[in-house]
């Protein structure tokens, strides 16, 4: 096959995927073939950046997660203690506990100070003495 050929095979197989994808609709009175096909396409296209947007926010509450324990472990006092780190739609959970109310605000400082956090949950216990 030439270069040519598996292009517009290659096309053929995208489109014929995008029609099972959206269940094979039936054009609508009036539409051409050709008007259905870019319904479809433009259906799959927006369901494709829509996964492509949910995927790019999980890779970026990883990052915000790896940033925030970064920062608090290269916080002094902070490095030790048992503080655990949650980002769900850029909005960070501190869970875990600390010695002393001032690390705690601290803590959160830091979290809330972070480029791409939105808000920080605070959830950290103080221990008693």
């Amino acid at each position: 096959m030439t270069k040519t050929q598996w292009r517009g095979t290659g096309i053929a197989l995208c489109a014929a995927l995008a029609l099972a994808v959206t269940g094979c609709e039936q054009k609508k009175p009036g539409e051409t073939t050709g008007q259905a096909v870019d319904r479809t396409a433009q259906d799959v296209a927006a369901t494709t950046k829509d996964a492509a947007a949910k995927t790019a926010a999980a890779f970026d509450d990883g990052a915000i997660t790896a940033k925030v324990k970064a920062a608090l472990f290269a916080e002094p006092g902070l490095k030790t203690l048992q503080i655990e780190v949650d980002t769900h739609d850029a909005v960070v959970t501190l869970s875990g506990s600390v010695d002393t109310p001032e690390l705690r605000d601290r803590a959160v400082k830091i979290a809330g100070s972070l480029n791409g956090v939105r808000q920080v949950v605070d959830k950290l216990v103080v221990k008693s003495a």
